[in-house]
């Protein structure tokens, strides 16, 4: 069910809810499959019995309706895909984070100052101790990389040496032969503990004409192990661009320069094709 806590100024709301916003803002019906989430809103008191969207809402809407930058995090883990990100607006920044099994994310309004720092909760960013590896980088292919994700329903019943030990067969299997590195990618996919990639999108420029911007990269968490920077194939990753030739490079980072990929990410101002302002 959709939520608002006013101690906080959070929502919480499924794609549902938020397209039956849009319909009504366009002053258009509600179509039929959305009636189950517009009976939701009027519940929480989130619209009345017209339609009409609670004053709360205004800020969030107009955000989401005209977003100047929108960072995505998509984020790979123990219970699936969950998608995170932060919408800048003119004037509002809202973040939402979403919960496994639930359809709803959680909306909070955000200082832009801070923006930085709730990026990099999303994705559970920490100065761990970290422990010794063969290698801070491994390069390999796509390929050599699913054959070793490919032995990891078989771990049952397996040491957690065996099961690095099984994994290091299927990646010289696929061609990886140099030992430091099968040591390291056999323990760095047995170890993760979470992988993700973040994008920011804007509407800038392409030699003086108004073209949408997009940039992000990519990090493994493997616990102890560290954070490994996956620098290839890099990001935006399209559809398609990526098959088993495709050059695999991770490199280590810590926990600092995780901080300023992340820094690094959001545009300045003379990358937009028109700077953003404030009322």
């Amino acid at each position: 069910m959709p939520s608002y806590d006013s101690t906080r100024g959070r929502f919480r709301l499924a794609e549902s809810h938020l397209a039956v916003f849009g319909h009504r803002i366009e002053g258009e019906e509600v179509p039929q499959e959305l009636a189950e989430a517009e009976r939701e809103l009027r519940e929480a008191g989130l619209t009345d019995r017209v339609g009409n969207l609670d004053l709360a809402l205004s800020p969030l809407v107009s955000t989401l309706r005209a977003p100047t930058v929108v960072l995505h995090v998509e984020a790979l883990g123990e219970h699936g895909t969950l998608h995170h990100g932060v919408t800048i607006g003119d004037g509002y920044v809202y973040s939402h984070e979403s919960w496994p099994g639930s359809a709803e994310s959680e909306y909070v309004r955000l200082e832009p100052n801070m923006l930085v720092w709730a990026l990099a909760r999303m994705i559970n960013l920490q100065g761990e101790d970290t422990v010794d590896v063969a290698t801070p980088e491994v390069e390999a292919t796509m390929a050599v990389l699913d054959a070793g994700l490919a032995t990891l329903d078989s771990f049952h019943g397996l040491t957690a040496e065996e099961g690095i030990d099984r994994i290091a067969e299927a990646l010289k299997g696929a061609g990886l032969t140099r030992k430091s590195q099968l040591s390291t990618l056999a323990k760095l996919i047995a170890g993760m503990r979470s992988s993700w990639r973040m994008t920011a999108a804007w509407q800038g420029h392409d030699e003086g004409t108004s073209a949408l911007q997009v940039r992000g990269f990519a990090v493994w968490d493997c616990g102890p192990l560290g954070y490994w920077h996956r620098e290839l194939p890099a990001e935006p990753v399209l559809p398609g661009q990526v098959d088993d030739t495709t050059p695999l490079r991770l490199v280590r980072v810590d926990a600092k320069e995780v901080w300023q990929l992340i820094t690094n990410l959001l545009p300045d101002g003379e990358e937009f094709a028109t700077a953003p302002h404030s009322e």
